[in-house]
């Protein structure tokens, strides 16, 4: 029989063809794109041949094409609609694909050929692109080890092919944690709820075997229920089971893979001559060096902290007030900040929640595509990894620009967050290739036949997605290894943080935020309430996320520690942090950090990238409004377009004529008078 993953696509876009494929497909396309792969590489390492740009590094460009359409696809799939088969697939394939590209990067004779371009780069005749790709290549082979020799070279690779296999466990322990709980909620425990989150309860507990309602730990079900529930002992409950992912004992927990992983990771830091791994890892990036990350996440720490503290003392009361004793835990903080929004605000997101409807929210980001970039999108009918999947095409004065493709709601086999990932990158190298782009979110599911509704996180988590979506889909370069997202982590967040500032324009929430039942545009009175709350809390969230990002930078700048939990201890006390507020992302559940490399003392980058879309939102007021025709061109010409093809800093200066400074953070998060 034929695999279909190694036939020509005959499908429309060319998205793989899931209803022909098996789970028992995967491993076999996989084995055969590396094969193809290596016998690539091989012919260019053994060629008689003078190496040439050609022959060498847009050889190598075309050389793992297989094996990067089967890995799309199965990356789409496993971390999206995960099964046993496909779990079991990926702790067999993480260290294969490891050990490929270990030796490929250990090959001798290919990084002669590499660095012969490199020494003589000046007299190559290349474009600025092919440049900048040359340069990423030859550094990127310098990084994994290709200068090593002997015994140190092999205990490089030993070392990387640990760390694959220990970041997919801990992915799938964290998956099976979020699986395998639920807490039941009879009907009383309904009390106070919203109607929004009780249909939400309802529906997980059918997803789930269950004939009543129940909570998860998907975060569009949990958060709300602790905003909502005056139910303490429940809110306790849920709290601790969210908070204990990936801590709760058994096959399942993550604490000694995390300090394996940390170690394993000042080792590979130490064989390639580093201090530490947060010296290794942000060399590449805008940032630079630890120091710089640990200057800018302190300047926003204390005035956060400052504002956080404040808030506490008032929610403290109101806890007191409903004749409840002792301090303000973790688990009352949402429900208490909840109930001030609303006195003082005057703001119920129960009210809030029916004009942001999924459908229309997705309406709108499109709506602000079309006026920012003049982006059409057309319902297209493709096959599916799953049913929850819909498919968009996207197009510009009548040319196809890529396929987007969106995947909204919770389910089991889902892992938690949410993401931007493509299926094919955008590049023209042997003709224009368009990308195939792939949002997916785990927002809470609806009755059958309600509307989707959305928290206002939601809404911005959808808007951030689509704002990576858009800088794949409007890759405009010739080199996949500098398209779309191809980016230093601290700045890939620039395009995403940025587009979320579209969904506070009023006259975006004037056209989009309708009423689920009547129709109607939320009233005017409503929308000044949204945009006059848009820094409620503000020191919470601040805290929350910067209390993981410093425990992130501690845990990799020195010596790894023995003990991580301890040393996540430490941290949080010498920053002196509130008692009821939790960090954002705990150690044993913190997939950016330990369930691959990618944003591994890297969680700062969202702030850096906050300091960057701030100041590019006010260029854009600035200059005429959030929908000013030529700030829109600059944006795509220097940024989403040109994907890796600069460096960052030299793209946003290009962008805005010179580099931001915090301020615009701190007036953007409401803690400038904190500072």
């Amino acid at each position: 029989m034929t695999n279909p993953l190694l036939e020509t696509w005959d499908t429309p876009f060319g998205v793989p063809p899931w209803e022909q494929i098996d789970d028992s497909d995967f491993a076999p396309a996989i084995d055969a794109g590396m094969e193809a792969a290596r016998a690539a590489v091989a012919a260019i390492s053994a060629s008689d041949a003078a190496p040439t740009f050609a022959n060498t590094i847009e050889a190598l460009e075309r050389s793992g094409r297989d094996l990067d359409r089967v890995l799309g696809a199965f990356f789409a799939a496993a971390s999206a609609d995960s099964n046993e088969a496909r779990e079991a697939l990926m702790r067999e394939v993480s260290p294969k694909l490891s050990a490929h590209a270990s030796a490929i990067h250990s090959d001798k004779a290919l990084f002669r050929r590499i660095e012969t371009l490199w020494q003589d780069r000046e007299e190559l005749g290349l474009s600025d692109e092919q440049a900048r790709v040359l340069y990423l290549v030859r550094r990127g082979f310098v990084r994994a080890g290709a200068g090593l020799e002997g015994a140190t070279e092999a205990r490089l690779t030993e070392v990387k092919a640990r760390l694959s296999v220990l970041g997919t466990a801990f992915t799938q322990n964290l998956l099976a944690d979020e699986r395998g709980w639920y807490m039941e909620l009879d009907e009383a425990e309904l009390e106070g709820l919203p109607p929004f989150l009780v249909a939400a309860a309802r529906a997980a507990g059918r997803d789930n075997g269950h004939d009543g309602p129940v909570i998860t730990l998907s975060r569009s079900l949990i958060v709300p229920f602790l905003q909502f529930s005056p139910l303490r002992a429940l809110r306790r409950r849920a709290w601790e089971a969210w908070s204990a992912r990936g801590a709760n004992g058994g096959e399942t927990d993550n604490r000694a893979l995390a300090a394996e992983i940390l170690a394993l990771r000042e080792e590979r830091a130490g064989l390639l001559g580093y201090d530490s791994f947060a010296d290794y890892k942000l060399e590449t990036e805008m940032a630079g060096t630890p120091a710089a990350v640990r200057e800018l996440l302190m300047r926003v720490w204390q005035p956060a902290r400052a504002a956080a503290l404040a808030d506490e003392v008032r929610l403290t009361a109101m806890l007191h007030a409903d004749g409840e004793a002792g301090p303000l835990e973790p688990w009352d903080w949402r429900y208490y900040s909840e109930k001030r929004r609303r006195e003082e605000h005057d703001l119920d997101e129960a009210e809030l929640k029916p004009y942001l409807q999924l459908d229309r929210m997705v309406e709108a980001a499109f709506g602000c595509a079309n006026r920012l970039f003049g982006l059409e999108f057309a319902p297209a009918e493709v096959p599916h990894y799953h049913p929850d999947c819909r498919a968009w095409e996207v197009r510009r004065d009548g040319e196809h620009v890529g396929l987007f493709i969106a995947d909204y709601f919770a389910r089991s086999g889902k892992r938690s967050g949410a993401w931007c990932t493509t299926m094919r990158d955008q590049s023209r190298l042997d003709g224009e290739v368009r990308p195939l782009v792939l949002n997916v979110c785990n927002f809470a599911r609806p009755a059958e036949g309600a509307p989707a509704l959305l928290s206002w996180d939601d809404a911005r988590t959808l808007f951030h997605e689509f704002g990576h979506a858009l800088h794949q889909l409007l890759s405009d370069v010739t080199y996949a290894t500098v398209s779309g997202t191809s980016v230093a982590r601290d700045f890939v967040e620039l395009p995403s943080q940025l587009f979320e500032h579209w969904l506070e324009v009023p006259e975006v929430l004037t056209e989009y935020a309708t009423h689920a039942e009547t129709g109607e545009a939320m009233p005017g009175e409503m929308l000044q309430k949204v945009l006059g709350a848009a820094t409620y809390d503000m020191g919470f969230q601040t805290v929350e996320y910067l209390a993981s990002a410093l425990v992130d930078l501690a845990f990799h700048d020195g010596e790894a520690p023995a003990d991580p939990m301890q040393r996540q201890a430490e941290v949080l006390e010498e920053l002196g942090m509130p008692h009821a507020i939790g960090m954002r992302h705990a150690t044993p559940h913190f997939a950016h950090v330990f369930a691959g490399d990618g944003y591994s003392c890297g969680y700062y980058s969202y702030m850096w990238s906050e300091v960057m879309d701030a100041d590019a939102f006010e260029a854009f007021k600035e200059a005429g409004g959030p929908f000013d025709p030529e700030m829109a061109k600059a944006l795509e010409t220097h940024v989403l377009s040109a994907g890796g093809s600069a460096e960052a800093a030299e793209l946003y200066q290009r962008f805005r004529g010179r580099m931001p400074g915090v301020e615009a953070l701190l007036k953007g998060r409401g803690l400038a008078d904190a500072a």
